[in-house]
């Protein structure tokens, strides 16, 4: 993964940054970042449905940390929803 990350995308794989691939049936993503000391790899495979995955116009694509969070979580996270809770119970 740090090869493609270098030869593929043309950036360097200890340099801090997170980067983050997918299975093809998109329900598998494997995380790859330097922290310093080592390489660490972080793998996820969801039980039940898939991924949503960013629209890649170029070879990559930047992403918040919120939006990290729900795309492991499942949850499509071009579109959250925010819920709301009642202010009293009744």
């Amino acid at each position: 993964m740090a090869l493609q990350v270098q030869e593929v995308l043309r950036k360097d794989p200890l340099g801090g940054h997170l980067f983050v691939f997918r299975g093809r049936r998109s329900d598998l993503v494997k995380m790859i970042w330097h922290d310093g000391q080592g390489a660490c790899l972080f793998t996820k495979r969801l039980e039940r449905g898939r991924f949503i995955w960013p629209s890649v116009a170029g070879e990559s694509v930047t992403i918040s940390a919120a939006q990290l969070s729900y795309l492991l979580s499942g949850i499509d996270w071009r579109n959250p929803q925010e819920t709301r809770r009642p202010t009293r119970v009744g």
